[in-house]
């Protein structure tokens, strides 16, 4: 009788699992979890706002579904109205960060004036400063303005970003100097220097802040609550908060349907654009 002995190593008959393979998967692990975490909260104000009313805290999975309450909610204020104010809004603040940040930004990566890093650093202060620190004090300005009560007013204190001047810094400082003297030798002034050269380097900064502002102010909500009195100027969120006023009760699917109505076009605009969206942040990275 014949007997045949295994004689490879045993390192080889056993295999095993190696670091970095180990790394991936918690890595692809933890991903997943930070996923799901980020998006149960939107998932669950689907589910309300499918729900009768009522019974969304019930968590009673065989319920039907219904879309009543996005139908009630539709009916119940003037959503065209605040669609146009909060557009009107995010536009208009956009516009007005993308001039002056555009302006700031060159002036700090391209010239050299007495006092430049000193005033760099308390522009960077802003970022430490909360908006809603200053509402007493942007209140009163807007007031003295006569801008209370319209969009120009409601959007005047952030058009002069601080992360917008930064950003937008760190984006010129990254252009070759050699661009700029050709401009110069073929006898473009600075502002054609800036919209020729400087702007077209940096239109993937320009996409992923565009990106980044509109969703930030569209979801803004204490400062249009206080400078706000009509709804000809009241924006989404404001409009949203309607819902939730203790005197008209609280019920978690009309809220839900109104929530998902204010975030509805973020998201299609987000669905659209992913591709550009991630690219655009992926190239804007701080060199």
């Amino acid at each position: 009788m014949n007997v045949h002995l295994d004689t490879r190593p045993s390192h080889i008959a056993q295999p095993h699992i190696r670091f970095p393979d180990l790394a991936r998967i918690l890595d692809t692990l933890g991903a997943w979890v930070l996923a799901l975490v980020w998006i149960a909260p939107l998932l669950f104000a689907l589910w309300a706002a499918l729900q009768p009313s009522g019974s969304a805290l019930a968590l009673d999975f065989s319920a039907p579904l219904t879309l009543q309450n996005f139908i009630d909610v539709w009916n119940a204020v003037p959503w065209i109205g605040y669609f146009v104010n909060t557009l009107t809004l995010v536009s208009l603040i956009l516009m007005g960060q993308l001039v002056l940040c555009t302006l700031a930004g060159f002036a700090f990566a391209r010239f050299a004036f007495r006092g430049r890093d000193a005033l760099f650093i308390l522009v960077l202060l802003q970022l430490f400063i909360l908006p809603e620190v200053l509402i007493v004090e942007n209140y009163a300005i807007v007031a003295k303005l006569g801008l209370f009560d319209t969009a120009l007013g409601i959007g005047l204190p952030y058009m002069a970003s601080a992360f917008g001047i930064f950003l937008l810094r760190q984006a010129f400082k990254s252009v070759p100097l050699e661009l700029e003297e050709a401009a110069r030798i073929e006898g473009c002034s600075w502002m054609g220097v800036l919209w020729k050269v400087y702007v077209p380097a940096a239109k993937p900064v320009y996409l992923a802040y565009a990106l980044v502002s509109v969703a930030t102010h569209w979801n803004n909500f204490l400062w249009p609550l206080i400078v706000t009195n009509s709804p000809e100027t009241r924006p989404l969120t404001v409009g949203l908060s309607l819902f939730g006023a203790p005197e008209t009760g609280v019920d978690i699917s009309v809220i839900s349907a109104a929530t998902i109505l204010t975030i509805l076009p973020l998201l299609i605009a987000f669905l659209i654009f992913q591709r550009q969206f991630i690219q655009a942040f992926l190239r804007a990275g701080i060199r």
